[in-house]
């Protein structure tokens, strides 16, 4: 690198969190995490409710919505942003050590998706503002799932949405 002695470098960091984001490295992470955690189409999985889990937790909507399902990309998409609000919300506003996410397909054309926590606490719908930098998360899911609510149940809740998936 002629003409650059004396000038710092940044460094190339190659680690796990360091690495580019490609589809295929997506798609092993799902993979893995699906592995390590369970399939949440097949059962409740249960993860620890800490930031980090919301990664986990897109990951294996991805997994089930792009792998097992095969739903369209926009529908998937959609499901793992949503997936990504709902656990969000499960980690910040219940004080639960522990959350439960399922995957179902109730209906051939529907996908519904469940996350429950032991909090009996109701999930609020907030007007946004443009300039608002949180509080986004359940006017996302009203505004893009076909319809989304609550089940009330005698140790927790259980905060559900439900898109309609076109058929291919």
């Amino acid at each position: 690198m002629a003409g650059l002695e004396g000038v710092e470098q940044p460094r190339q960091r190659m680690g796990a969190t360091a690495a580019k984001w490609a589809p295929t490295v997506e798609d092993e992470r799902a993979l893995k995490a699906v592995e390590l955690f369970g399939n949440p189409a097949e059962e409740v999985v249960r993860l620890p409710s800490r930031p980090e889990s919301a990664a986990t937790a897109r990951r294996l909507a991805q997994s089930v919505a792009q792998r097992q399902w095969m739903l369209p990309l926009q529908c998937s998409e959609n499901v793992v942003l949503l997936v990504s609000e709902l656990v969000g919300n499960a980690v910040r506003h219940t004080g639960a050590r522990i959350f439960g996410l399922r995957m179902r397909r109730p209906r051939p054309c529907w996908v519904r998706v469940e996350v429950q926590d032991p909090s009996r606490g109701l999930p609020c719908l907030m007007p946004v503002q443009p300039l608002d930098v949180s509080g986004r998360g359940l006017f996302l899911v009203d505004k893009l799932s076909d319809r989304w609510g609550v089940d009330l149940l005698p140790r927790g809740k259980t905060t559900w949405f439900e898109l309609r998936v076109a058929e291919r």
